[in-house]
Formats: structure tokens, C-alpha cells, sequence
């Protein structure tokens, strides 16, 4: 039973994460400290990426860690095509639509990173002006 839990979990951060790489960067507009954490999240996944892309077979830590507590719970793993092949394609996008869903993710990040960038140099901004009219 506590084998089974540990999989559901890992799944559930699995998606968490996912949703962390689209999303993050719009929580750092709020949040400046977490940008940090969001680019090395979204370079893991693009250097994730590009390796299995090359023919290489890594996967992340994550799906290592679901496929060791299912089987452990006498479930069935994830299949080598891995977490995205399994929960996401041909479920929340069409099978053959993956360089879709990847260019979809990357607009998210760009945009929320361009709207970061934008928010701290309109903040810095502020900050000088009102330090000038403070000294004058």
C-alpha cells in the first residue's frame, strides 16, 4: 500500500513539475526569488529534451522513482516511452502533436520570462525615480 502511494505521489509531482516549467515563470512576476528555480527547471526539461532526441534513453529522476514504487506495488511502470507518452499524449494533446505541445510550453515560458524581465526593469525604474525625488 505505501508503495502504490509513493507512485500516485511521484505522478502527481511529475505533473506539478510539468505545470511548474509552464507556469513558473509567471509566479516569479510575483515572486522574483523563484525566477532562479524556473530557469534551471525549464533547461532541465530542454536538456532533457535534446538528449532523448539524439536517441539517447534518459529519463527524469521522477518517472525512476514511479516505476520503482509501482513495481514494488506489483503495478505495472510507466512503458519506455516514458511520463509524457503515457499520461499526456493522445490524452491532453493529439499523439502526433508533440512539437506542437512543446512549442505551446515554450511560448508560455518565453512570454512569462519577457513579462519578468519587464516587471523588474519597470520596478528598478520606479525605485530610481523615487530614490531621486527622496534626495532632492
Amino acid at each position: 500500500m505505501v508503495y502504490r502511494i509513493i507512485g500516485e505521489a511521484t505522478m502527481l509531482l511529475h505533473f506539478a513539475f510539468i505545470a511548474y516549467v509552464m507556469f513558473g515563470g509567471f509566479l516569479a512576476w510575483r515572486w522574483a526569488q523563484t525566477f532562479a528555480l524556473h530557469v534551471i527547471s525549464v533547461v532541465w526539461v530542454i536538456g532533457l529534451a535534446i538528449v532523448n532526441i539524439l536517441g539517447v534513453a534518459l529519463y527524469c529522476p521522477l518517472t525512476y522513482v514511479e516505476n520503482w514504487a509501482r513495481d514494488r506495488a506489483g503495478q505495472e511502470g510507466l512503458p519506455q516511452s516514458g511520463f509524457i507518452d503515457h499520461y499526456l499524449s493522445g490524452v491532453v494533446y493529439p499523439q502526433d502533436h508533440l512539437g506542437l505541445a512543446r512549442a505551446v510550453l515554450l511560448t508560455c515560458v518565453l512570454i512569462s520570462w519577457a513579462g519578468y524581465f519587464w516587471i523588474r526593469t519597470r520596478r528598478a525604474r520606479v525605485d530610481q525615480d523615487t530614490a531621486a525625488t527622496v534626495h532632492t
